[in-house]
Order: C-alpha cells, then sequence, then structure tokens
C-alpha cells in the first residue's frame, strides 16, 4: 500500500511540473502574423484598438507608428507601445492581450487521410499533426516523412521516422511544430 501511494506521489508530482511547464510555454506565446491583439491605454480612450498583425508581422497604433509584432511576446509588445508613447505620454499604462490567435498553422500533406491547413492554440508535435490529419494511408511511407522549417528565408527538412517513435524509440524526433511547418508523408 505504502508503495502504491508513493508511485501516485510520484505521478501527481510529475503531472504538476508537466503543468507548470506547459504554462510558461504559454507565457511565452509569440505572436503571429494574423492573429489580432488589443492595445489599450489607460484613461486614454481613443486610443485603444484591435489590431490585426499584417503578413509582414507589423502592426501600426496612432502615435506608436509601425510596430513589428510577430515573433515577440505580448510583453515585447507592451514594452515597445510604452516606449513610443513615452514622448506623448510620458507615464503611460499600457495594456497589449491576444484577442483571437489566428495566425498559428501548420500543413500535412500527402499520403495521409485529410491533408490540409490545422490552427493550433498550444504545443503541437509531429504525431499530434498526424493525428489531425486522420492518420497516414496505407501505401505511406512513415519511416520517410519530412518537417519543412523555413526560418530567416532558408528551408530546411527534418527528418522523422515514424516507426521509431510508435515503439517509444528516438523520441526527440516528435518535436513540437512551429507556425508554418509543414509535414510531408510521402
Amino acid at each position: 500500500m505504502k508503495t502504491l501511494f508513493t508511485a501516485l506521489s510520484l505521478a501527481w508530482l510529475c503531472c504538476l511540473s508537466c503543468a507548470k511547464s506547459h504554462a510558461a510555454e504559454a507565457e511565452r506565446y509569440l505572436i503571429q502574423p494574423g492573429d489580432l491583439v488589443t492595445v489599450t491605454i489607460w484613461k486614454e480612450p481613443e486610443l485603444q484598438a484591435d489590431l490585426l498583425v499584417r503578413p509582414d508581422g507589423g502592426v501600426s497604433f496612432p502615435l506608436a507608428g509601425e510596430l513589428m509584432a510577430a515573433g515577440h511576446t505580448v510583453e515585447d509588445l507592451r514594452a515597445s507601445v510604452q516606449e513610443r508613447l513615452k514622448e506623448y505620454i510620458p507615464d503611460a499604462v499600457v495594456t497589449v492581450g491576444v484577442k483571437a490567435i489566428g495566425g498559428n498553422r501548420i500543413y500535412v500533406l500527402g499520403k495521409v487521410n485529410r491533408p490540409g491547413e490545422f490552427a493550433f492554440s498550444q504545443p503541437l508535435d509531429v504525431m499530434q499533426a498526424l493525428s489531425m490529419a486522420g492518420g497516414a494511408t496505407p501505401f505511406a511511407s512513415l519511416n520517410d516523412v519530412l518537417i519543412l522549417r523555413r526560418a530567416r528565408g532558408r528551408q530546411t527538412a527534418i527528418p522523422f521516422r515514424y516507426g521509431e517513435v510508435e515503439k517509444g524509440k528516438a523520441l526527440e524526433q516528435n518535436i513540437l511544430l512551429l507556425s508554418g511547418d509543414t509535414v510531408v508523408v510521402p
């Protein structure tokens, strides 16, 4: 009975640790093109706006001008707006929030049952993406899957061998996908 209690306690602590880890990741959400962010300035109702992050990653805000939002956290954007407004409103209290997540999308194509574009709002790995696409068709070459990722204008191909991950081996292959990643199942 004591070992069962110890095992359950350890499992509970592990779950708490995972929950804290996911909470930390959620706090570090990076704004993406297509997201809708809300910016408000306390006691300045005319300086309140919902801003759609453009495909180039920028937003425009009165008095602050053009700001880069994509790839930055909500806190980064808040600090940028506050800094830009300092000249006009020295002690501005700026609040920024993500109103709608519209930019986090991955693509799954090839020999899967439901290829297409998939939106996500929490961390998503390769196995989960394949599941969202309805799994592989019978003729898929599951040990030759590639994740195509574009970073800084350069595209890379990351190999994924489903058979190994399915057996619980080489789990480091089951990477978290980034917005814009494409999973190709030949």
